[in-house]
């Protein structure tokens, strides 16, 4: 994946470290509390706020950490009322104790 970024950033002239794993976590709240496809859509809107605000890894990780809290906050009030459905086997959202199917 580094290779891929280096590339990505090299083609779009952007030069800046990229919290890999911040962003990941990031777009995983988002993509299993909110909606799959609101999670790169999410990611680019982190990037443009950032850019929105000065840019930098600083403008990154707080843009990031708002989503992210979004999200969290998001999947609490938005969650349907009932029981809370069984993650699906090999997903890494089983249960503690849990063995995978």
């Amino acid at each position: 994946m580094k290779d891929w970024l280096d590339a990505a950033k090299a083609e779009l002239g952007v030069d800046i470290d990229i919290d890999v794993a911040g962003l990941l976590d990031m777009t995983k709240v988002v993509a299993h509390g909110v909606a799959r496809p609101a999670a790169p859509l999410t990611a680019f809107l982190v990037g443009y706020a950032a850019a929105q605000t000065g840019g930098g890894p600083a403008a990154v990780a707080e843009a990031n950490r708002r989503a992210a809290a979004l999200a969290e906050r998001w999947t609490t009030e938005h969650r349907p009322p009932g029981p809370e459905p069984e993650p699906e086997p090999g997903t890494g959202r089983e249960r503690a104790g849990s063995e995978p199917a």
